[in-house]
């Protein structure tokens, strides 16, 4: 799926309203999880049509990749959907889902990521499996999915930056963390954009086994990256980019338009360009708010 399908779907997980302030501090570090004595740590992913493949194949291959004292079966992986019909994930790929909802095993990791699909039943698995699980955890857009069972109401969470309106806007009972790698809230954590998942699958891994099998993990896996060390580094992602010359950002998604052919409106005396029709509906629904959050 690409980026701007994800935009325009996560659209419409929510109804518009008045956003309370982003600005927040993270919530206090992510206390240990305790692994199984005996047998693995069963995870779900839980997938739909839509779901963008590095969301969850990124923290899948983390959890698969953990060794603990020499063996490779620290935690259970399955997939998990509303049938076991074959699903379209993003770019086209064909997953046939290991579980419906009924015959799922109770899982003490739950992995959301950003989808299209997710329905009424997938929410109500959702609210009911988090109740027993350790983590439940989202990736990018997933947060939309994750924030419509209620699930994160009065909690801190982040999504992929180009949402960051969209998300404040439809959830004001969510305390959105731009510049967040990560974020952890008891016992639900949400990550930024894409690969941001892989730092939060680390820092999971971190949280159940402690840092040198994480960093096993990560050497294992060739990953370099140290987001997983610093929740805070997607810093760059905190405020809207410069546009290029010649060039404007669609105060919603802050994707880079062209002023001479893209959608406007105009709001206290400032003229803002859009990259699509239901982003200027949504702006025009609330523009104080967009306004507010591009500063």
């Amino acid at each position: 799926m690409k980026r701007r399908e994800l935009l325009r779907a996560s659209a419409a997980f929510g109804l518009i309203a008045t956003a309370r302030s982003t600005a927040r501090a993270a919530p206090a570090p992510a206390a240990p999880l305790k692994p199984p004595a005996d047998g693995a740590v069963p995870v779900a992913f839980l997938v739909s049509d839509g779901a963008v493949i590095i969301d969850f194949c990124g923290p899948w291959e983390v959890f698969h990749d953990v060794q603990v004292n020499g063996r490779h079966d620290a935690f259970r992986l399955y997939t998990v959907a509303d049938t076991t019909r074959p699903i379209r994930a993003s770019g086209g790929m064909k997953i046939v889902p290991d579980y419906d909802f009924a015959t799922a095993p109770n899982p003490k990791v739950i992995v959301v990521p950003a989808q299209s699909g997710a329905n009424k039943a997938a929410l109500e698995w959702l609210r009911r499996s988090s109740k027993a699980a350790h983590l439940t955890m989202s990736v990018c857009t997933g947060a939309f999915v994750l924030a419509r069972t209620g699930l994160l109401a009065g909690k801190s969470a982040t999504t992929h930056h180009n949402s960051f309106g969209e998300f404040a806007v439809a959830f004001p009972d969510v305390r959105l963390q731009r510049g967040a790698r990560f974020v952890d809230d008891g016992n639900i954590s949400s990550a930024g954009g894409l690969s941001s998942g892989i730092d939060l699958a680390l820092h999971v891994v971190e949280r159940y086994y402690g840092r040198e099998t994480a960093k096993k993990t990560a050497d294992a896996m060739e990953y370099q990256g140290q987001g997983w060390l610093d929740a805070s580094s997607n810093s760059a992602y905190a405020k809207p980019p410069t546009p290029s010359a010649g060039l404007a950002v669609c105060p919603v998604c802050w994707m880079e338009v062209d002023p001479g052919s893209a959608l406007q409106s105009v709001y206290r005396g400032s003229t803002y360009f859009f990259c699509m029709a239901d982003h200027k509906q949504l702006f025009d629904s609330a523009p104080d708010r967009f306004v507010e959050l591009a500063r």
